[in-house]
């Protein structure tokens, strides 16, 4: 029997990857997706950050329900991770941390932060599915938030 994936190798393998296709749901119902440049945090948050007026930041803040998913960029590699979480925009001392997560992983973050109406989005994960199609059969590995707490 192989060894289950581990909550560890799970974060390894969301931090090989700088993007992810975000959806939400608008406030008619409609879904919308877009893709972000995101990082990961050590308790599994995601973080990205976008202009206020964009479709996602208005969903977010009506609907805070979001899905993202990652992987499945590369050619002859079928992982990817389906994650679902809550979205919030964090202030203060919860901003500053997860600022520099997002900065270790976007070196040009900085630069965008004068931007006008740039915010900054933390989900936090509430299931997290990761499949590996490269294995037969399948590696299909779920987490629930609980799983993931550290």
């Amino acid at each position: 029997m192989r060894p289950r994936l581990n909550p560890q190798t799970l974060l390894d393998y969301m931090r090989l990857h700088r993007l992810a296709v975000q959806a939400s749901v608008s406030p008619t119902g409609m879904p919308q997706a877009a893709l972000v440049g995101f990082a990961v945090s050590d308790q599994f948050e995601i973080v990205f950050d976008t202009i206020q007026t964009t479709r996602k930041a208005q969903n977010l803040r009506q609907n805070p329900h979001v899905a993202l998913v990652i992987g499945g960029w590369v050619l002859d590699d079928e992982r990817t991770v389906q994650y679902e979480g809550e979205a919030d925009e964090p202030s203060g001392a919860e901003l500053d941390r997860l600022k520099q997560v997002y900065y270790a992983a976007y070196p040009d973050g900085p630069g965008r932060a004068s931007w006008p109406g740039l915010i900054y989005v933390r989900v936090r994960p509430t299931w997290v599915r990761y499949s590996d199609y490269n294995k037969d059969p399948p590696e299909i590995v779920e987490f629930q938030a609980k799983d993931l707490a550290r």
